[in-house]
């Protein structure tokens, strides 16, 4: 198993055992150090009033994307909670297959920073993002 491939599955099997990751129905197309890529379907019932993707459904999808891409580096052994994020929605998003790469900037012993983009199925930038991330001990490696 190459190192892509057990991140891969780490990131597979953190998600599944997530009610909320796993009910948002994300999926780990790719993953390697620093870089994840996510496909996830916008479904109907994700729509806002106006019949495009809600926009905080896809600010969570690129937060999950960089969060994750944080996770590829930090290991199991620390964990990474989200402090700031921005969010530049370049163009509406209608429902169909998404696409989100999350990409790690610089992972320090306290501090994350990462970038985040979010395409449609013609590759058009929908979203951009950048966010911070606090790096902790995991609280169960640090309990016992």
């Amino acid at each position: 198993m190459t190192d892509e491939d057990a991140i891969a599955d780490d990131l597979r099997t953190r998600i599944a055992a997530s009610p909320f990751h796993s009910g948002f129905g994300v999926e780990v197309e790719e993953a390697r150090r620093g870089e994840v890529r996510l496909g996830w379907e916008a479904r109907d019932e994700r729509r806002n009033l106006q019949g495009l993707v809600h926009g905080g459904v896809l600010a969570t999808l690129v937060d999950m994307a960089m969060g994750l891409a944080v996770r590829s580096v930090v290991g199991e052994a620390r964990r990474h909670v989200t402090i700031e994020m921005t969010v530049h929605f370049l163009r509406p998003a209608s429902p169909g297959r998404l696409r989100a790469i999350g990409t790690t900037q610089r992972v320090g012993s306290q501090i994350a920073f990462a970038d985040g983009t979010i395409f449609d199925a013609n590759d058009r930038i929908l979203v951009r993002a950048t966010a911070a991330y606090s790096v902790t001990a995991d609280r169960d490696a640090a309990s016992g």
